[in-house]
């Protein structure tokens, strides 16, 4: 998996920045992330987005089923994973959080977005499963 800055041509991933772009000229920084993502969730269905919140993944140990071992706080038109965060600075931590998510949901694309950086973009973290985007 990689970390891409910037949208690719096909995918959702511009239209979901450009909501989160109006949460946070609207909202600003420092709020807690709850308050980011109940906003950004208005602002997706204003703009007609399709979208699931805080969406359990299960995980699979040698076929058996470990249950709920996470949730997405978004999956926007069934494939893009959004991960919402209002810290100081993202870990690799919080991007192994959304790579482990796009892999039990089974997608190519996961947005980390914290709001607490101004601008938003330069806070909004693009990874890419390859093995999903080249399949």
């Amino acid at each position: 998996m990689t970390t891409l800055q910037g949208s690719g041509s096909n995918d959702f991933s511009h239209d979901i920045i450009g909501a989160a772009v109006e949460v946070q000229r609207l909202l600003g920084t420092g709020l807690p992330a709850a308050a980011y993502v109940e906003a950004l969730a208005l602002e997706l269905g204003e703009r007609e987005i399709g979208f699931s919140q805080d969406v359990p993944l299960e995980a699979q140990y040698k076929g058996r089923s470990l249950g709920v071992v996470q949730r997405a706080t978004f999956i926007v038109e069934q494939s893009v994973l959004v991960q919402v965060k209002a810290c100081d600075s993202l870990t690799d931590t919080h991007r192994a959080e959304v790579q482990a998510g796009m892999r039990l949901a089974g997608l190519a694309l996961g947005l980390l977005i914290n709001f607490n950086v101004f601008p938003v973009v330069k806070g909004v973290h693009r990874l890419v499963n390859k093995a999903r985007a080249d399949a």
